[in-house]
């Protein structure tokens, strides 16, 4: 299947600003583009790219005072398949991990892992199997968080980045590998969201030798995920980041499987 993807997002900057945006989509998925993944601004502007130390592009930009767009649309190719359940074998004790997966089992910014320890281990402790406990981990904080954009900062409610934070730290509790994703998630096989559409969040835990996808918001395996970034938490993953004031006046993001022709 393909998948049209993209977004206008604009800022309006009191003076000339440095900026980080974090809007393409990861490297590890640009084999399957079908058209460039390139950002576009009104006005036009110089801007340069790096991979940070997650493997993440990261664009380098000036911006002048006054109003500023960015804007991106693409097509990419994806499965249709939905995301893979990860086999229930037992878990890898910390001496067999690779060394690159030692870092996402310590507490993060968000993800305050030290603090929630006796309570993860009273919890799931006593379930046997990686994949069992990473379940369970996935009904709870299912269970304890409301998803609403409007009131996201009451007690238990929260967006879907408030979900894979709680996900990653009792995870990361329980000795489980888990890194923070964010990207694109369409209303691709399931009923149409009537909130807004943005980015979404999800988690990754290393499991049996690799890393698998969960998704605590949703809480069922879903179909075109599209990452843009992983790290430890949002931090990690900020779609921008400036070095002085952008107030943020538009922000559209669109995410749609593309009909093909027979």
């Amino acid at each position: 299947m393909l998948i049209r993807a993209g977004f206008d997002i604009a800022f309006q900057c009191p003076a000339q600003t440095s900026m980080l945006l974090q809007v393409n989509i990861h490297p590890s998925r640009e084999a399957d583009l079908r058209s460039p993944d390139v950002i576009a601004s009104d006005p036009r502007l110089a801007m340069s790219d790096y991979l940070d130390h997650f493997g993440n592009r990261v664009t380098r930009v000036e911006v002048p005072p006054g109003l500023v767009t960015f804007s991106n649309r693409f097509t990419i190719y994806d499965s249709g398949e939905p995301d893979e359940t990860p086999p229930d074998t037992p878990l890898t004790p910390i001496g067999g991990l690779p060394d690159d997966v030692l870092l996402f089992l310590v507490s993060s910014r968000y993800c305050d892992s030290d603090k929630l320890a006796d309570f993860a281990w009273s919890r799931f402790g006593g379930i046997a199997g990686g994949y069992r406990r990473v379940r369970a981990i996935c009904d709870f904080v299912h269970s304890k968080i409301r998803f609403s954009y409007p009131d996201a900062r009451a007690t238990r409610i929260g967006v879907c980045r408030d979900f894979a934070h709680l996900a990653v730290a009792l995870c990361r509790c329980m000795n489980i590998p888990a890194r923070y994703c964010t990207g694109y998630l369409g209303d691709i096989g399931v009923p149409v969201d009537i909130n807004p559409a943005d980015f979404s969040a999800w988690f990754e835990v290393f499991l049996d030798g690799r890393w698998y996808t969960m998704d605590a918001r949703h809480n069922h395996p879903r179909i075109g995920r599209i990452v843009m970034g992983r790290g430890r938490d949002a931090a990690d993953v900020a779609i921008s980041t400036a070095f002085g004031v952008a107030n943020l006046v538009r922000f559209e993001v669109v995410t749609d499987e593309q009909a093909q022709n027979p």
